[in-house]
């Protein structure tokens, strides 16, 4: 309120009561593998700002390259600006034990990764590890790499199969179909799948190697995110440092590769190595199998729940059902302007519910503050839609299933 008590004119400031919501940044990304100084900083998670600090965290003079090491330089090559490192030196799993927090597990204390990698770790146990720590998390990606060698991209359609406890090693049941290399299914596309690897210069050793795509992949992630916007494709992206391919994918494997949700890394004659698709591994009819969907709405949903933390403390009325309608949709309507939302109007692009309706008496008793949110991040006319619950213990982001 402004008050004078002499003549004249008064400036004051007053405040509206509205809180920006900020975008958080989608450009971090989390590997997990062996460095090249196999001791260095084990089960943590280290944060690395560039190439020439994992070389001083990571390595010795005398230190080999390793799949780890490769891909994090291929991070940074394209555009990669910021990453952690869980060194799991000689253990021969991701997961870590039971008894702390080793592997992938450390990862589960850090908010900030959007996408997460293990280079080289192409077998069907590793990429269910990471499928389901990203599931768990909700907040990032899994970069899943292809096995090095494959004669018969066949195998790359097919889902692979885990086995079983007590089957001895390659032993199979009569009664299952052939073992594929296709990662499982992710019914909310938490992963994405890369083929082939990369022929590339190893930055340690000077020697022509072949290297896992995810780190190349992630940093073109970061690369897009920052240029466009974390709602653009991840697709038709030159992949810098790569001088050739393990295989070269024609269009028509391609063609049949993309429709089982793998994405192929291709030469194209004028035009160099560029990444060809980005499709997650969820089903081919489930409406999260494009990967900037997913990214998308894991921006969304970290945005809005660290944008809102205030309302916690909160009591659940109408000014403040109010405030939420306000602060989110003046965040939505940013991304519409930004083009990261389909539709030739706000309205038909989001909506925002924060009130009586969405506060039965139960959940005002139970101290909750829901919103529903609806996006249309690809068709005007087809809603995706997100709930949001603040309790008196905290606060749950959650994706509803549309009808």
């Amino acid at each position: 309120m402004l008050s004078s008590l002499t003549p004249g004119a008064s400036v004051g400031e007053v405040s509206t009561g509205t809180r920006s919501i900020q975008g958080v940044g989608p450009t971090t990304a989390a590997f997990v593998g062996r460095a090249p100084l196999a001791d260095a900083h084990l089960h943590e998670a280290v944060a690395i700002h560039g190439w020439p600090h994992f070389l001083k965290e990571f390595t010795r003079p005398d230190s080999p390259g390793t799949d780890l090491s490769r891909a994090v330089y291929g991070f940074f090559l394209n555009g990669g600006r910021r990453c952690l490192i869980v060194n799991i030196g000689d253990a021969r799993r991701l997961t870590g034990g039971t008894r702390k927090r080793e592997g992938l597990a450390v990862l589960e204390e850090v908010t900030e990764v959007a996408m997460v990698a293990a280079p080289g770790w192409a077998d069907p146990a590793s990429h269910d590890a990471l499928l389901s720590h990203a599931e768990k998390m909700k907040d990032r990606v899994a970069i899943l790499d292809a096995p090095e060698d494959v004669d018969d991209l066949e195998l790359l359609t097919r889902m692979a199969l885990l086995e079983a406890p007590g089957t001895k090693p390659g032993e199979a049941s009569a009664s299952l179909p052939p073992k594929g290399l296709r990662p499982r299914v992710s019914d909310q596309g938490f992963g994405a799948f890369y083929f082939p690897w990369i022929t590339t210069v190893d930055p340690m050793s000077g020697e022509r190697v072949n290297v896992p795509p995810c780190g190349h992949m992630a940093g073109i992630y970061a690369r897009t995110d920052v240029s466009r916007g974390v709602h653009k494709a991840p697709a038709n992206e030159v992949v810098y440092g790569a001088g050739d391919l393990v295989r070269h994918v024609t269009h028509e494997e391609q063609a049949e590769l993309h429709s089982h949700g793998v994405n192929c890394i291709r030469f194209f004659p004028n035009q160099g190595i560029r990444v060809g698709g980005a499709r997650t591994v969820a089903g081919a009819d489930s409406e999260w199998r494009s990967l900037n969907v997913r990214r998308l709405f894991n921006f969304v949903k970290e945005s809005i729940s660290v944008g809102t933390g205030w309302t916690v403390v909160e009591p659940s009325d109408p000014t403040l059902w109010t405030s939420i309608r306000r602060d989110v949709g003046a965040f939505l309507l940013r991304l519409w302007r930004d083009g990261a939302l389909q539709g030739r109007t706000p309205e038909e692009a989001f909506f925002v519910q924060c009130d009586e309706q969405a506060h039965p008496p139960e959940s005002i008793d139970a101290g909750q503050v829901v919103a529903f949110i609806g996006l249309a991040p690809v068709k005007p006319a087809e809603f995706i839609l997100l709930r949001i619950i603040q309790h008196p213990g905290g606060m749950e982001v959650e994706e509803v299933k549309n009808g």
